[in-house]
């Protein structure tokens, strides 16, 4: 993945750094040196794991975008849209999900 492809990524769609490493560390509770060094291979790893759905909420949710206009941006109901960021989150701190951004786990493939 080149860095013009991370420029022009979901994430940076609706954040104005690559800041997506600190919040998958707040989430996944880990610690930042654990994750994969590179950003790109990070982020596609994070890719990977999530649907194109969730990692859009990810990133828009991060960048601290209002309820309303997340209820809008993906047609969810109040309810809906708190299901949709619990299952995100819940995802995010199970082993099988955040284990896979670990250093460790990425040089082993």
């Amino acid at each position: 993945m080149s860095e013009s492809v991370l420029e022009s990524s979901v994430w940076r769609q609706y954040n104005e750094d690559n800041s997506f490493r600190e919040k998958l560390a707040e989430f996944c509770v880990m610690d930042e040196l654990e994750f994969i060094a590179d950003d790109k291979d990070l982020y596609a790893v994070m890719k990977s794991k999530l649907t194109k759905k969730e990692l859009k909420l990810f990133a828009m949710d991060s960048a601290d975008i209002s309820d309303d206009e997340l209820c809008e941006a993906f047609s969810y109901t109040k309810e809906e849209l708190e299901k949709a960021k619990f299952k995100l989150y819940k995802k995010l701190k199970q082993d099988k999900t955040r284990l896979s951004f670990r250093a460790t786990a990425y040089e082993e493939e």
